[in-house]
């Protein structure tokens, strides 16, 4: 059976992408389970195209920021691409200080933005210094809204972009040419949605019923049931 993946790269500590090596099976159920073993032993093959590109952006405004730690209560990070963005400010500036500082993170396994708010609040008092929250151009409002309601001051700065990949409609086009339509594509951001779903049916034609679609947020499941993949 073939798998389309339609995700960011994430190398593992081997090297190799863990959903390619570990894929998510039962998905003729309904419902995902992270397997234990190979894909090939299931007679799965997996296909991964990077959907998303991200481009850094005012990166000497966050530099600036980082420097004047003392007007802020601490910093909030909320996805990979803000951690990236703080290394490019830094770079070889003052890595072995912020090595020194010791920096501990907290509220690292909350596991979205509902439960990381209110780690937040449980923890921060009302009108103390500003939390400064590096983001993307997509982030969700839920974390500013639940804690301004709480008092609790937050500073956001757009650091990156998020743009659709420069190779994704080639790769979409040479997969359908060379592999023929998958068993089932699994989306795994909103933006997998809007860049890829339109290409999808065109390319798929009349067998786009028989791909079994799957997405890993429930924030944007009624986004693919309007399009009536479900």
């Amino acid at each position: 059976m073939k798998v389309l993946l339609l995700k960011e790269p994430k190398e593992s500590e081997n090297g190799q992408d863990p959903y390619v090596k570990f894929q998510i099976l039962l998905l003729l159920a309904g419902y995902f389970a992270y397997s234990v073993q190979e894909l090939g032993l299931h007679g799965l093959e997996a296909t991964l195209i990077p959907v998303l590109a991200y481009e850094f952006i005012s990166l000497q405004t966050f530099f600036e920021k980082l420097f004047h730690p003392e007007q802020y209560q601490g910093l909030i990070f909320t996805s990979p691409r803000a951690v990236q963005a703080i290394r490019l400010c830094l770079q070889d500036n003052c890595k072995g200080e912020v090595a020194e500082i010791g920096l501990i993170p907290q509220g690292e396994n909350c596991g979205n933005a509902e439960k990381l708010a209110g780690y937040i609040c449980s923890r921060e008092s009302p009108n103390s210094l500003p939390l400064l929250f590096p983001c993307g151009t997509l982030k969700r409002e839920i974390l500013p809204a639940v804690l301004g309601e709480k008092g609790i001051a937050l500073e956001g700065l757009t650091v990156y972009q998020t743009t659709q990949h420069p190779n994704l409609q080639e790769s979409l086009r040479n997969y359908f040419s060379q592999q023929g339509v998958p068993a089932s594509i699994t989306f795994f951001s909103p933006s997998g949605v809007k860049y890829c779903l339109k290409q999808i049916l065109t390319l798929s034609g009349d067998l786009m019923p028989q791909i079994k679609v799957k997405v890993l947020q429930q924030l944007f499941r009624k986004l693919i049931l309007h399009s009536k993949l479900f």
